[in-house]
């Protein structure tokens, strides 16, 4: 499997004319991080958010994905908008993958929640690093410098979604990334950014007075191959989380976590979170699993309620 792991990085570092991939990071606890799938989910909470999570994949595979993600949301008070940020960073072997993209969406009232129509636009950066010594056999190393010779590029970046919820009962978004597919070349090789397709949702169910229980769904796409994410998390007390993930034919995962309010009124949120992923598929045997941390915090400002002052001089 390891020699498998050679081949294919060998070829995606020049041996092969275009490389065709998915480029989007995996995340197991893709529903605290919604952004990054989803423009049209800026501001549509109504509260201030920051999210950030690391994402340690194949612990034990020298080159296995290495990811983090940055986000951060708001909607602009007085006006039906919110905007968005988000960085992102993915690695695998000697390849590197840098997203920065802003995120506007327009918010419109349907019901009880809110519809966000979303557009994201920032760069993309490939690097490939020529000094990479793959796993287990570093005569490979003159042969991927000479055939790589280096590679930082970077393009431009679009992606368009929309996005309903109702905060704390129900959400619901389609998206896509990359919307322009275009190709990131230096000499003979070219990376093509395919674009990327995604539908998430989720439903909070009231068991008791003390106990939630919420079911998500992430499908993803580039039409040359889909993968599905089913998880449930139970809630206690509104505090604590424990759950678990599918991911069709690649992996299992247990889910844990905490979220506390603090500040003046209980206006902040913060929130702790751990996965880790059984692999399923054959790479499992050479690795011990993965890990993924994720730290969020919101800020809810409460709704100051316009107030009527009598007077007994009313008439005057």
């Amino acid at each position: 499997m390891k020699k498998l792991f050679i081949t294919v990085a060998v070829a995606l570092t020049g041996f092969t004319g275009v490389v065709v991939a998915q480029q989007d990071p995996q995340f197991t606890q893709f529903m605290y991080n919604k952004l990054i799938y989803n423009p049209g989910y800026a501001g549509t909470s109504g509260a201030v958010c920051g999210v950030a999570q690391f994402r340690q994949q194949w612990v034990g595979f020298a080159g296995a994905p290495q990811s983090i993600a940055l986000a951060a949301d708001m909607p602009l008070k007085g006006l039906p908008l919110g905007v968005g940020l988000n960085i992102m960073n993915d690695k695998i072997g000697p390849i590197s993958t840098t997203f920065m993209r802003a995120a506007g969406s327009y918010n419109v009232k349907i019901g009880k929640g809110k519809l966000g129509l979303g557009l994201d636009l920032g760069i993309l950066q490939k690097s490939l690093n020529d000094t990479w010594i793959t796993p287990e056999d570093p005569s490979l190393k003159q042969d991927v410098a000479l055939s790589a010779d280096g590679l930082t590029k970077t393009t431009y970046d679009i992606g368009f979604g929309a996005f309903y919820q109702i905060p704390g009962e129900f959400y619901i978004g389609l998206s896509s990334t990359h919307l322009p597919a275009q190709g990131i070349k230096k000499g003979d090789m070219t990376f093509k950014l395919t674009r990327h397709y995604y539908a998430m949702a989720g439903y909070t169910f009231k068991l008791t007075p003390w106990v939630k229980f919420t079911p998500n769904v992430l499908y993803k796409s580039d039409i040359s191959s889909t993968s599905i994410d089913v998880n449930g998390t139970f809630m206690f007390f509104d505090k604590f989380w424990a759950g678990g993930t599918y991911r069709h034919e690649d992996a299992a995962a247990i889910l844990m976590g905490v979220q506390l309010p603090f500040g003046p009124g209980n206006t902040y949120v913060g929130k702790v979170g751990y996965s880790y992923d059984i692999t399923l598929s054959q790479m499992g045997r050479h690795s011990s699993g993965t890990h993924e941390i994720m730290l969020g915090v919101c800020y809810t400002p409460k709704i100051v309620k316009p107030t009527t002052h009598g007077t007994d001089r009313f008439l005057d």
